[in-house]
């Protein structure tokens, strides 16, 4: 019988290594344990509620962490760019400033709008890194690595090393009192199952007191981390659209004068009249003592004709005629010095001649325009 005994004990002793071994696989790495021994519906909940905390809180650390390591990143690399932007800028005012191109300063005039251009965008790219270094970076590493965050943390982690001790000490107590039950009467096993039982309710006592103070530490840092790392992803934001859109303003002024150059170089040369060129002869002269076949310089030996506008003129007397490029005219008078007379929508006057150009064939809702 005592050999039975005996052998009885040993089992329950193996049971309980075996157990304590298996709260220790899943006590290990990081937080968290088994919730067998656990026997307080409340103390449960504030375990389960500390185990989400601490996966959340791990989770937005890593997170910001990821974003720290992201602008830095931008910040390196941007920087590289900057210095490359800068030198292209340098180069581009250097040609400008200098070029003695014999066929005119277009290309140079182009060549320095873009430096200044190009200068001016460096600097935006500038700001923005400073602005996603400072306002980004820093108070998002600040809270990686502060006292708060690791505080909480520990407490935590305090908690489930007690919490992993009243487990093994609840499976003590189990054992002290299969001993109770197996030698009734033993006052020695009945004063050890009393101190395991007594222990027991002081490691579950400041373990109720510790994860309240885990729980409201980490609460508390998961709130902080939360707004923090969404007020520092508003503020990228911000940042990186104030830059595009100052950038988008220098380029479109940029492209204008590009086009208005560009414009210059391939627009055909307007016609200039001379300077020594004579006013166009007044309609008496024309119409009445000088109105022979030729005569001041007038002749009407080519006949009516049409002519479409290629150039715009502004009149400078009253028996002159404005022009707009499109237009067509009845050419009724040519002059040997540049002046010819006609009628278009309606008004008759003088006009360079070099500012239109015959036209043979026209439409005949052009040809009711000029009327």
């Amino acid at each position: 019988m005592e050999a039975i005994r005996k052998q009885a004990s040993k089992l329950r002793e193996q049971v309980a290594r075996q157990q304590q071994a298996v709260l220790k696989q899943f006590g290990a790495g990081g937080y968290g344990g088994s919730d067998n021994m656990v026997t307080d519906e409340v103390e449960l909940q504030q375990h389960q509620k500390l185990e989400k905390l601490y996966i959340s809180t791990r989770a937005g650390k890593h997170y910001q962490r990821d974003i720290v390591r992201g602008v830095e990143g931008y910040i390196v690399t941007g920087s590289k760019q900057v210095e490359i932007g800068t030198k292209l800028s340098e180069d581009s005012r250097k040609y400008g400033s200098e070029n003695t191109c014999t066929s005119g300063s277009t290309l140079s005039r182009a060549a320095l709008n873009y430096a200044r251009a190009r200068a001016q965008m460096e600097k935006e790219r500038g700001t923005l890194l400073k602005a996603l270094g400072t306002q980004v970076a820093e108070p998002l590493r600040a809270m990686v690595m502060g006292a708060p965050l690791e505080d909480a943390r520990h407490l935590a982690q305090r908690y489930d090393r007690m919490r992993q001790d009243a487990e093994a000490q609840a499976i003590e107590v189990s054992k002290r009192q299969a001993k109770v039950r197996e030698t009734p009467g033993n006052a020695e096993n009945a004063m050890k199952l009393e101190a395991a039982e007594a222990k027991l309710q002081d490691l579950k006592s400041n373990m109720a007191i510790l994860g309240k103070e885990a729980a409201a530490a980490m609460t508390a840092v998961e709130a902080q981390q939360q707004r923090l790392t969404l007020q520092r992803l508003i503020a990228m934001v911000e940042a990186e659209r104030a830059y595009h859109q100052r950038v988008l303003q220098i380029l479109d002024h940029l492209e204008g004068e590009m086009i208005s150059e560009r414009q210059r170089i391939e627009a055909p040369p307007t016609p200039s009249v001379d300077n020594n060129m004579p006013p166009p002869p007044s309609y008496e002269e024309v119409n009445g003592v000088y109105a022979s076949q030729e005569r001041n310089g007038v002749t009407d030996s080519m006949g009516y004709f049409l002519g479409e506008v290629l150039f715009p003129y502004h009149a400078e007397s009253e028996i002159e005629l404005n022009l707009s490029v499109g237009d067509y005219i009845v050419i009724r008078k040519v002059t040997n010095n540049g002046w010819a007379e006609g009628e278009c929508k309606g008004k008759a006057g003088w006009f360079p001649f070099g500012y239109i150009e015959r036209r043979d064939r026209v439409l005949a809702s052009k040809v009711s325009e000029v009327f």
